[in-house]
């Protein structure tokens, strides 16, 4: 098979194995790199190599832009400094600890040592928020597992370019120099993405067509990662992290249309899906390959070390988070503001969600084959081992063990207060489309029983969310009226469509029409939830 053929493969399994992995309640990225792992190593299936400046290129600016358009800016500025203090104190912590196990025991040499610590520095949350949705972990905890790794990317790989800058003897080493570079680059990633905000969004109200629209929505990313990467050479994952922000908190005045806002969720799900499982499965397959450049090391030696810097990563997030945050009394009078607490339950549930992804695997795989001086880069191949045994027992081990500490521990979000704060919303919406209601029967002078059958739509939508804040939320007996509510509307739902296929089937509207008619009822079922 050549590379696309290979790579439709990989597509339709990753699809397989998504599908596998919810029947057995495993989060799905555990399982698509397991199966990867397993078509690695199975003789005659295709092996798909792709360049890792593609991951970066290809891969990252889409799920980065996807990542900050779902985040919200208010929770992220008020973890602001927890977040902080993990995309940058912990990067260093780790980037210093793995260094020095990787040099002192593993013999690699200290710029190669310091290069491996920022690669296996970054999180990766997929699969740790996977776990969160299904199983309803505080809200906090998700926003700064979520937060960091927004950011840590970015500072991970600006450590990553510089270490190897210094390993490959293209630059020399300045502790100032380094920190210098370390803000410029960050800092100068953040600044293009935001102007990059202000300047394209407000042209979105201009884009009428939908598939225009989304479109944009997708190249765009690409656009800003290259310019700020290639051009401007700043940091390009936080400058489409900036710029998702942005995107995500002005999107409910973005699109021209319901419509086009629905699509555009519609396509973005289907190709985040695409990409992550591409990813993971492509990161499972590239175990052979790499294990066939190690020949010269004993494979109970190549264990001994991959084990050993695992708990080193591992072992330098649960000292962090077992340390710093107890020091809030400094903080709090450094910063002149409170410092988030947090239980020691949370902590160690955000210690065991540090897993590494495909960013490490990427980062690890355009480490240089020879130095400045064409010598090769003793100790590469090592590198690129250690990255992806790390990345392996974080995804599996503690990927597959999450969900039972967070049960043991106890460690559930309270729903209560969302289902009242969402309920106290469409109410707030009900009544001011029934106040904006009047105003257009005073300014159009509607027919009567237009205006009394809108009005008796909205006074029911009311009386029903008033019924659930009084029940508290979600009442055993609230909840079986709500669901009761929405059978109905289903089944009648479910009988206007067949009998407008049935006038299809006979003749009687075109399938056009059938179509039109059909989107609409779709698009009134889907908004009855549940």
């Amino acid at each position: 098979m050549d590379q696309i053929e290979s790579l439709i493969f990989l597509l339709g399994a990753a699809a397989l194995l998504a599908q596998l992995a919810r029947v057995v309640r495993i989060p799905y990225p555990i399982f698509l790199v397991l199966g990867g792992l397993a078509l690695g190593f199975t003789p005659g299936l295709p092996t798909v190599e792709i360049p890792p400046e593609v991951i970066f290129v290809v891969f990252l600016p889409p799920l980065l832009n996807s990542a900050g358009f779902f985040s919200s800016p208010l929770d992220l500025r008020a973890h602001l400094r927890a977040i902080s203090l993990l995309a940058i104190g912990l990067v260093l912590a780790t980037i210093f600890a793995v260094a020095a196990a990787a040099h002192f025991v593993v013999g690699l040499s200290w710029p190669l040592a310091f290069v491996l610590g920022a690669i296996l520095s970054p999180t990766d949350p997929v699969a740790a928020e996977a776990i969160f949705r299904r199983l309803g972990v505080p809200e906090r905890v998700g926003t700064v597992v979520g937060g960091e790794s927004l950011i840590n990317d970015g500072s991970g790989l600006v450590a990553f370019r510089l270490a190897v800058g210094v390993a490959s003897g293209a630059a020399a080493f300045s502790p100032i120099g380094a920190g210098l570079d370390f803000l410029l680059v960050a800092g100068g990633g953040i600044l293009v993405g935001l102007v990059l905000a202000l300047t394209i969004l407000p042209l979105w109200s201009r884009l009428e067509d939908a598939s225009i629209q989304i479109t944009f929505s997708v190249l765009i990313p690409y656009g800003v990662y290259i310019l700020a990467e290639e051009i401007l050479h700043v940091s390009g994952i936080l400058a489409v992290v900036t710029y998702g922000l942005a995107q995500g908190w002005r999107s409910p005045r973005l699109f021209s249309n319901a419509s086009t806002r629905i699509q555009a969720l519609a396509f973005w799900g289907v190709l985040i899906f695409v990409l992550e499982a591409l990813l993971f499965v492509l990161l499972g397959q590239q175990l052979p390959a790499i294990l066939g450049t190690l020949d010269e090391y004993p494979v109970a030696k190549l264990l001994f070390y991959a084990v050993l810097i695992y708990l080193v990563v591992l072992g330098a997030r649960l000292a962090f988070f077992f340390t710093v945050p107890y020091l809030h009394p400094v903080f709090d009078r450094l910063f002149r503001s409170r410092y988030l607490r947090g239980t020691w339950r949370e902590y160690l549930v955000m210690s065991w969600s540090g897993m590494r992804g495909a960013v490490s695997l990427a980062a690890a795989l355009t480490v240089p084959l020879n130095t400045a001086d064409g010598d090769p880069l003793v100790g590469r191949d090592l590198v690129l081992f250690l990255t992806f045994a790390v990345i392996l027992a974080t995804l599996v081990l503690q990927g597959l063990t999450l969900p039972f500490l967070i049960k043991a521990l106890g460690l559930r979000e309270d729903g209560e207060a969302a289902r009242i704060a969402e309920l106290q919303a469409r109410l707030q919406g009900s009544r001011a489309a029934l106040e904006r209601l009047g105003r257009i029967r005073a300014e159009n002078e509607l027919p009567p029983g237009n205006e009394q059958g809108m009005r008796e739509y909205y006074e029911d939508r009311i009386r029903r969310y008033e019924a659930g804040i009084e029940a508290g939320g979600m009442t055993d007996e609230y909840a079986e009226r709500s669901a009761a509510w929405r059978g109905w509307r289903r089944d009648l739902i479910e009988a206007e469509r067949e009998a407008i296929i049935r006038m299809r089937d006979g003749g009687e509207i075109s399938p056009e029409t059938m179509r039109r008619i059909e989107r609409d009822l779709d698009l009134e079922e889907s908004r009855i939830g549940g």
